[in-house]
């Protein structure tokens, strides 16, 4: 979901051009995986575009050198990122929440069943993250 929802935010801000946004999964279980049927309806109810065609990939060390930043949900995404990438010299690793001034999880819909409640965590961390609220 939150691919989507910061290309969503940075669309409406017009600022598609400055940045390229990809989603990796930490653990190789849900390579080749589409967008998980409860994350699309949760989308879709939002009004926010997402790739259908979307399969999952796994994260890999060259990824550190292709992107300026590196976000991840929560510390186990943190812990499992770690042993993919074991170091930041660049302080590109974070977890998205940190950006709003709290460095907890985002809600795990897996665990509790509420995309809607990850929906608004992962919105209120795109949009401090891009230091601005964007309607999307």
């Amino acid at each position: 979901m939150a691919e989507f929802i910061l290309k969503a935010l940075v669309k409406a801000g017009g600022l598609e051009g400055s940045y390229h946004i990809e989603s990796a999964a930490v653990s190789p279980e849900e390579t080749g995986n589409p967008i998980y049927p409860p994350a699309r309806r949760c989308l879709a109810q939002h009004g926010v575009w997402f790739d259908s065609s979307k399969r999952a990939r796994q994260v890999s060390r060259a990824d550190y050198d292709r992107f300026d930043r590196i976000i991840c949900m929560d510390s186990s995404n943190l812990r499992w990122i770690r042993r993919i990438i074991p170091e930041d010299p660049d302080g590109k690793i974070h977890l998205l929440m940190s950006y709003t001034g709290n460095g907890r999880d985002v809600a795990d819909p897996w665990y509790t069943g509420d995309f809607e409640e990850a929906f608004q965590d992962i919105l209120e961390g795109c949009e401090a993250m891009l230091g601005k609220n964007i309607d999307i």
